[in-house]
């Protein structure tokens, strides 16, 4: 792993990648959104927009990449229920994670959340409960492994999947997160079947292999608190990571005043696939 400079734009930003992929990546923020928790981040081929949210602000956003526009829609949600971190379809399914309301960033009341999905005829299923952070969920180019994070645990973790019935089984970890990789946030899976977790605290996306377990690469962007990642844009070759700016003292903002931003990585190498849509 090397450390080098990337110039996106008109400023350098300190990258660490591996020497297949130095010369050619290249960090941008597109949408200075300032967004106290962005996540979430879908992209909308249809639209050639990024669709994100902010969560503490109560927001649904698409940033529109040839326009350059952003939409806005404040919704609500049931604090009894806890938080709705993160949702996403596979085929027919929407899976969706809780947590309970934070009273500082990562700091809330243990093991009060839970793992649900929703079903075509809408009916909802719980698979289990004393969740922390229901976080970055995944499964295997061939749908027969589900990827799951509940980020206190620290840990990647896998499951087998069963298309047909939306049933998983024998859960076992498949990364650990070291200690400057801070706490393992949302997820994504590339078209080599490889999974990219954005680490919160960290300031960083790792692409891991979940066969081996083995971390394959590393890249660092200009701000510690990311949050989620996805890929989109043509041919799914740009990679879009939130951020968060919530819990950040006036001293840390000056230094990443790009903190809440949107940011689009270039020159992976390799692309994404598009999101699956749910079938109710």
């Amino acid at each position: 792993m090397q450390a080098v400079w990337i110039i996106p734009g008109d400023r350098l930003l300190r990258a660490e990648i591996s020497p297949a992929t130095m010369s050619s990546i290249k960090i941008e923020c597109v949408l200075p959104e300032n967004c106290r928790c962005g996540e979430s981040p879908v992209w909308e081929e249809a639209s050639n927009s990024l669709l994100f949210v902010d969560i503490p602000a109560k927001k649904v956003c698409r940033w529109d990449s040839l326009t350059k526009q952003v939409q806005r829609v404040t919704v609500g949600w049931c604090r009894a229920w806890g938080e709705m971190l993160w949702g996403r379809a596979q085929c027919s399914l929407v899976f969706a994670g809780t947590m309970a309301e934070e009273t500082a960033p990562a700091v809330l009341e243990r093991h009060q959340g839970a793992l649900y999905s929703l079903f075509p005829d809408h009916h909802v299923k719980k698979y289990f409960d004393q969740v922390d952070i229901s976080n970055g969920l995944d499964w295997s180019l061939d749908h027969k492994i589900f990827y799951y994070i509940d980020s206190l645990s620290y840990s990647v973790d896998a499951f087998d999947y069963d298309l047909q019935t939306g049933q998983i089984s024998n859960r076992r970890s498949v990364y650990k997160l070291e200690k400057e990789e801070q706490i393992p946030d949302g997820m994504c899976i590339d078209a080599e079947g490889k999974l990219w977790v954005a680490c919160y605290n960290g300031g960083r996306v790792i692409r891991l292999d979940p066969v081996t377990g083995k971390r394959l690469q590393t890249v660092k962007l200009p701000v510690d608190k990311t949050t989620s990642c996805c890929f989109g844009g043509k041919n799914y070759s740009e990679m879009y990571v939130t951020c968060a700016r919530d819990g950040m003292d006036p001293e840390g903002l000056l230094r990443q005043p790009e903190a809440g931003g949107i940011f689009k990585i270039t020159g992976l190498g390799v692309k994404g696939i598009a999101p699956y849509s749910y079938a109710g």
